[in-house]
């Protein structure tokens, strides 16, 4: 096994005990790309999506923006706008690390703070990237009505997560996959099993029709799937 993978794969948790915090910081990038299959390519298919959004002076959101890749690739995709980009997380190692890659970019702004405490400007679009799983259920409500009545008319909300099966016998199908997947990204059953454990109560994702409910009771309409791999799932709302 190459060095660089054992580093990243060789972590232990003990139950309920996930934080992003600590390490996990410094290992994120790494480990959340052998973590979610065609994590790339939910970034990659976002910022194709922020073309059609964007206009003069737009202030763009990342929920739950770790170590600010996101806002790194979207500010270069747009750097002739004067746009701003404002990246929310409550995890401070994150946020040093995402302040420290977008250091000489003065359109970017990184918040330390939880998500339901953030007082949103006017935005154009708002993206989350496998963030609304980790938040407890009776808050997200709260956080998609904010979205919503912070966007401007015309405006998107760009929204990835786990998702979870309504029935048992595809949810059984698609574990088993996700659980080839990582073993063939490196992980080992052990470092599998652990961190199964530390997540639970922590992670509680919801179905696709759980997360459709969620934008519509919050006034989004337009809502589309714009991708999915087994339980992995991309929506796009527009206000």
């Amino acid at each position: 096994m190459p060095k660089d993978k054992k580093k990243v794969t060789d972590i232990k948790y003990s139950n309920a005990s996930w934080s992003f915090d600590g390490k996990t910081a410094k290992r994120f990038d790494s480990h959340i790309k052998q973590s979610i299959p065609l994590y790339e390519l939910s970034h990659d298919l976002a910022l194709k999506f922020s073309d059609f959004f964007l206009s003069e002076k737009s202030t763009v959101y990342d929920l739950g923006c770790s170590t600010g890749t996101f806002l790194s690739l979207i500010s270069k995709r747009h750097n002739k706008q004067n746009h701003k980009f404002i990246g929310v997380d409550e995890i401070n190692k994150m946020c040093l690390v995402a302040k420290k890659k977008n250091k000489n970019n003065k359109r970017v702004k990184i918040v330390n703070t939880q998500i339901e405490k953030i007082k949103f400007v006017k935005s154009s679009i708002i993206t989350s990237f496998f963030t609304m799983q980790f938040i407890h259920p009776s808050k997200r409500q709260i956080i998609f009505n904010k979205i919503f009545k912070s966007l401007n008319w015309g405006g998107c909300f760009i929204l990835f997560e786990k998702v979870r099966y309504p029935d048992a016998r595809f949810q059984d199908m698609v574990n088993q996959i996700y659980l080839d997947y990582k073993i063939e990204q490196g992980f080992s059953p052990v470092s599998i099993l652990n961190k199964s454990r530390s997540l639970k109560g922590v992670m509680e994702p919801f179905s696709t029709i759980g997360n459709t409910q969620l934008l519509k009771r919050a006034g989004f309409v337009d809502i589309v799937s714009i991708f999915k791999f087994a339980c992995f799932e991309g929506f796009l709302a527009i206000k």
